[in-house]
């Protein structure tokens, strides 16, 4: 189940948890983030190839780049046999923005995006089913856990995807982890 935190900036043992979707999508709206569940048009084996799991979601996805002009879709997939799982992971906890949109969409497995848009952090708890847009130069982190295990749908409005520009903040690290957290729930 997804879930939203919402801590005071200065208080990251403390915070409102929500577990209800429409109160979740609520929530993130009036921060400008787009939060939304989506089905597979078509059965989609667990091991299934980004062409597959592309074609499961192709009616949403075509709705989506028509309305924010995205103009590259990739599907990104991580276990805990990635010989590189701890670099990516090291890169992602750290705050960043974008200059484009960040979109995912978790076919499977579960992931932590913090949203820093204001006095306030809010962690969002992605799961196979959820979409989340977080807006353009939005500060954020994400951490997939010390076992890595999801499959994702990016979605780009530039070729060349994700682009990160690092605030040089240490907010991420007084935040409890993905494995953390979802334990704590």
């Amino acid at each position: 189940m997804s879930a939203l935190t919402i801590y005071a900036q200065a208080a990251a043992d403390a915070g409102e948890t929500v577990r209800d979707f429409s109160e979740i999508q609520s929530r993130l709206a009036a921060i400008g983030v787009q939060f939304e569940r989506w089905n597979a048009n078509q059965p989609l084996a667990a091991d299934a190839e980004a062409e597959a799991v592309l074609a499961a979601y192709r009616e949403e996805i075509d709705k989506l780049s028509q309305s924010h002009g995205f103009k590259s879709v990739d599907v990104i997939s991580l276990t805990p046999e990635h010989p590189n799982k701890d670099g990516l992971r090291q890169k992602f906890l750290s705050e960043h923005t974008h200059a484009d949109f960040e979109v995912r969409f978790f076919v499977a497995g579960q992931g932590l995006f913090y949203l820093h848009p204001d006095e306030n952090v809010y962690a969002v708890l992605c799961r196979a089913g959820d979409l989340i847009s977080v807006p353009a130069n939005t500060p954020h982190w994400f951490d997939m856990g010390e076992q890595p295990d999801f499959k994702c749908i990016r979605l780009f409005t530039t070729p060349e995807g994700w682009v990160a520009d690092f605030t040089g903040s240490d907010i991420a690290s007084r935040f409890p982890d993905l494995d953390v957290y979802a334990t704590a729930l």
